[in-house]
């Protein structure tokens, strides 16, 4: 790329190199990149366009280009991605977490109407710890624990937990799903692997290349992971105790199923934003009434 003089310049060339690679909205696109590779807001982008950049910015800008034009999702460029709010650290062993997956933090917490209790939460695949740190976040009494099978996984969601400052109430474990866990939880959370093994290869560059596949990888059909999930709910669950899940578009009925045969009561379905099934909610077969609403069960 030739070296551009001022930020606007830039700005431009990034927009017309990106279109040129088949991207949509490019000029929004190159708006972030630009912003992200100078460390300033897009607001300061518009408001500094005349100003000029250097050589050493030139060289990122470039850098950041080429990875985007390879479908390295920004968010991994950075190493960083925004959710619910807060900043969480990405590696290679972290699922890159999605706005979507925001409809289970909005179901668990439609459900915990005291929000001064002392709740126990559990996250199944942790990850990078967005899940469990999105709660606690809100929910200041309480503290949780959460379990991933990939060791930087873990690593990385203890060092989300002290940049949050949420490490005193979370804690980390490298686990088979809850296979060595023992007590009880008012709350388990989980987006587990739920792509069919042979879609993979038919997902969007920007997935298929730069997650874990192990954190998308759900086996034949998609289902082993909630297999293992809802055979432990029974036990992991207190009286009371709300199950929030995410799954993979048109699986809410056989996730559905899955959950009602290890003997809990499927209380809805809820749609991410763009109106898609996205998360079930589910509790021991207490008879108690869930709080909250959503779709019927499937």
């Amino acid at each position: 790329m030739t070296p551009p003089e001022t930020i606007g310049s830039t700005l431009g060339a990034v927009a017309a190199a990106l279109e040129a690679a088949g991207f949509d909205e490019a000029r929004r696109r190159a708006r972030r990149l630009v912003a992200a590779a100078l460390g300033l807001s897009a607001s300061e982008v518009f408001a500094r366009l005349d100003r000029m950049i250097t050589e050493e910015e030139d060289e990122r800008v470039a850098e950041f280009l080429a990875r985007m034009v390879a479908h390295e999702p920004l968010s991994r460029i950075l190493g960083m991605r925004e959710f619910w709010g807060l900043e969480f650290m990405l590696s290679t062993d972290t699922l890159d977490p999605r706005p979507e997956s925001e409809t289970v933090i909005e179901a668990a917490l439609a459900r915990l109407p005291d929000r001064a209790r002392a709740y126990r939460i559990l996250d199944l695949g942790t990850g990078s710890g967005c899940l469990l740190l999105a709660l606690l976040s809100e929910l200041p009494a309480a503290s949780g624990i959460g379990v991933d099978a990939a060791p930087g996984a873990v690593d990385m969601a203890r060092r989300n937990a002290m940049r949050l400052g949420l490490a005193a109430r979370a804690e980390f474990a490298v686990g088979d799903w809850a296979k060595s866990l023992t007590e009880t939880f008012d709350v388990v959370v989980a987006n587990p692997p739920y792509i069919a093994a042979a879609d993979i290869l038919g997902l969007p560059p920007e997935v298929r290349d730069f997650d874990p596949r192990r954190a998308l990888d759900g086996g034949f059909d998609g289902l082993d992971a909630y297999r293992a999930i809802a055979a432990e709910l029974p036990r992991l669950l207190g009286p009371g105790g709300v199950f929030a899940g995410e799954f993979g578009q048109g699986r809410e009925a056989a996730v559905a199923e899955l959950i009602v045969a290890n003997g809990l009561t499927v209380g809805c379905v809820i749609p991410d934003l763009a109106g898609i099934p996205r998360c079930v909610v589910a509790q021991r077969g207490s008879g108690e009434k869930m709080v909250g609403t959503g779709q019927s069960p499937a």
